[in-house]
């Protein structure tokens, strides 16, 4: 039987007098399993000690699972914000705590043998703090910061407990198109700094922890290439139908994603794989003088200086004071923008000032 929305089911109880409903609530409490006691001696205790209790005990990842599909889409169509009777006015203000018992729930439904309850709702969480980010869907000025959530302390750990139970394949599988969604150059909160903050690490460094072995390397460059490929095969749909495809334009997630390129750059450089950087190279879901900075490496690297002078140049007329791209510059004795000279000469007197 489909279940019931939210505004049904309190239609349904709206016809129950106070007697009733407690009898309706005592069955369930003393029939369900213990994660549905759990939950409604975390309603009843004003203190919160249950609900500290349930969250370090377990937890039904099936219900997890829900009720983060549900806390989600709330979120998502805006009932948090505003004057939808879905969210109480109490709720709107203590969202961060419904976020943050959520993540901690899934981070129990993880531990089971059978992850991929668990391994949804992290994935839906993590999606929603990184939209976060750029999109309002609670009062904060600041909403990763308020939960107190470190998306990449998540991240990895959905990361280990899938790679533990389901293996490399499966890992890669999901794990490259998560990294293509997911990466964030300048972390997860809005402001950028911050005790959350201080704790993030990108998501190139939690891979490269994990990818302990060459050929895991070139496996999960060939998933994050096909990963690649859809971005940019639904992009060319939409844009083939007149739609417009929501979602990062090609030179952002560039940004966001140059450590990761710069990581795979060092790995699979000078081996059977080194066609894989070619292709990410040229590839249409990215673009910008990130893309530009890459090329520029990929050619100094197989000795084409003309190249890799002329790519770092064009990258330096785009971002002028951007100080990897003039140190590399440097290193190639590439030829500097005006614009670009300035900036290096303003920052040499800078330092001659402090000196002194």
């Amino acid at each position: 039987m489909e279940r019931m929305d939210r505004e049904e089911f309190f239609e349904r109880l709206s016809v129950l007098d106070e007697a009733r409903l407690k009898k309706a609530l005592w069955n369930l409490y003393w029939r369900g399993a213990a994660p549905m006691r759990q939950r409604i001696e975390a309603e009843l205790d004003p203190d919160g000690l249950h609900r500290q209790r349930a969250a370090a005990e377990v937890v039904d990842p099936k219900w997890t699972l829900s009720e983060v599909r549900e806390f989600v889409g709330l979120a998502r169509s805006g009932a948090y914000l505003a004057g939808d009777r879905r969210v109480s006015p109490r709720e709107r203000t203590r969202w961060r705590f419904t976020f943050r018992r959520l993540v901690k729930d899934a981070e129990v439904a993880l531990r089971e043998d059978d992850v991929a309850d668990g391994a949804a709702a992290m994935a839906l969480l993590v999606d929603l703090g990184q939209e976060m980010r750029d999109r309002w869907y609670f009062r904060s000025e600041d909403p990763v910061e308020a939960a107190r959530v470190v998306v990449s302390d998540e991240v990895a750990l959905l990361w280990t407990r899938v790679l533990d139970r389901l293996g490399f394949d499966e890992f890669a599988r999901s794990a490259a198109p998560q990294l293509l969604r997911w990466e964030s150059e300048f972390g997860w909160t809005r402001t950028g700094f911050g005790r959350i903050r201080a704790q993030e690490t990108s998501l190139a460094e939690v891979l490269g922890r994990m990818l302990s072995a060459p050929d895991m390397w070139v496996t999960f460059a060939n998933r994050y290439l096909e990963a690649l490929d859809a971005v940019a095969d639904a992009r060319a749909a939409a844009s083939g139908r007149g739609r417009y495809l929501s979602g990062r334009d090609p030179e952002r997630r560039a940004g966001d994603l140059v450590e990761w390129h710069l990581l795979l750059l060092d790995r699979l450089f000078g081996g059977d794989a080194e066609d894989r950087l070619d292709r990410l190279a040229a590839h249409s879901a990215l673009s910008g003088s990130e893309m530009t900075y890459f090329r520029a490496q990929l050619a100094n690297r197989r000795g084409d200086l003309t190249t890799a002078r002329r790519l770092a140049t064009e990258a330096l007329e785009r971002l002028p004071g951007h100080p990897g791209y003039l140190r590399f510059a440097r290193e190639i004795d590439a030829p500097l923008p005006v614009r670009a000279e300035d900036v290096a000469l303003s920052r040499v007197e800078r330092l001659m000032t402090n000196d002194g």
